[in-house]
């Protein structure tokens, strides 16, 4: 059985150089190193001398022409960026064939995208390829610190998604040349569980962790402004939440008020009979306006309840006798009984 990271490792990935994209994605389409900065020059010088004689034809003296001499090359420029005509002439080497994949002779053929074999994709000077290999789908863009595995759901969803970014897809046709890659994985499918980054993302972490070996120093500033801005970002959080708690414990008081005078206003219903008919109007009216009294207000008015409550039930407390402290009031009468028929019994 085949080990699935030596099938992932069987890709050929060209990673981003400088803006060598263009040579990337057709090395990273074809698994191999078939085309250097060199070729693809070549190439881009040859379309600039064929576009040059065509402007001669209209005459080397006029105005059209001496304009296409000042401006600067369409197909190449000293970043390594190359034009999709290089590409295409590059491909055609090969044998291979690029149709734009949203053009209506495209669109017409109705055409699955999983039943293709690759695609090329442009968007702001940037090329990268998306190829089948086995039965499975990869997108080798060069800004990816290796491939990445499509499923066959996800690669429509995917090459629409480009297309809303503003990518141009390109589909190629013809027959790409042999692989390691395409062998192997025709055998045995392999499953990615980590996705890779981008190689910023990638460069940016071992940058980290290699200024930390080489300066402690300069890491410890670093480490102390971000302590700065992250106290300061806490501290405005905790400003925030203190506002926030502050109106959420006056919301909570008003409301647990409102609650106590509503709890007392049924105590006093069901204890007190007739309070409300016998009332005056006065007492109907404060009764009324309850709901716009102040949480301040419905605090006194209940306390002032309980006051009422608690002088009540004082006068109805029985005086316990100090004797027989243990004994109900029954039991305290019956003993002063017993004394009266002994006393009366001598």
């Amino acid at each position: 059985m085949f080990d699935r990271k030596l099938n992932m490792d069987s890709i050929f990935h060209e990673k981003q150089e400088g803006s060598l994209c263009a040579q990337h994605c057709l090395n990273n389409l074809l698994q191999g190193e078939y085309f250097t900065p060199v070729d693809l020059s070549s190439i881009a010088h040859q379309l600039d001398e064929e576009e040059r004689m065509r402007m001669a034809e209209g005459g080397m003296a006029s105005e059209e022409y001496r304009t296409f001499l000042q401006q600067p090359s369409v197909n190449m420029d000293d970043s390594g960026f190359f034009s999709i005509q290089v590409i295409s002439n590059a491909l055609r080497v090969w044998g291979l064939e690029l149709i734009l994949f949203n053009s209506p002779e495209y669109r017409r053929l109705m055409i699955n995208p999983i039943n293709e074999k690759a695609f090329i994709c442009n968007y702001k000077e940037h090329w990268f390829t998306i190829r089948k290999l086995g039965q499975q789908w990869f997108n080798l863009n060069s800004l990816l610190t290796g491939p990445e595995l499509i499923s066959d759901t996800y690669l429509a969803l995917f090459l629409a998604q480009l297309q809303q970014e503003g990518y141009s897809i390109f589909v190629i046709r013809g027959n790409l040349p042999e692989c390691e890659a395409e062998q192997i994985l025709g055998i045995m499918r392999v499953h990615q569980h980590q996705r890779p980054r981008l190689i910023g993302e990638d460069e940016a972490q071992t940058s980290v962790g290699t200024s930390t070996s080489q300066s402690q120093t300069d890491i410890g500033f670093g480490v102390e402004d971000e302590d700065e801005e992250l106290k300061k970002a806490l501290a405005l959080s905790r400003q925030d939440m203190e506002v926030e708690d502050e109106e959420a414990d006056v919301r909570r008081a008003i409301q647990l008020s409102m609650q106590g005078a509503v709890m007392s206003n049924r105590s006093s219903e069901c204890e007190v009979v007739g309070v409300k008919t016998s009332g005056s109007a006065d007492d109907g009216q404060k009764e009324g306006l309850g709901e716009k009294l102040t949480a301040e207000e419905l605090r006194k008015r209940r306390q002032a309840y309980f006051d009422r409550q608690q002088q009540q039930a004082q006068p109805n407390i029985p005086q316990q006798p100090d004797t027989h402290p243990t004994g109900g009031s029954g039991s305290a009468n019956t003993g002063s009984e017993e004394d009266q028929q002994q006393k009366s019994s001598q």
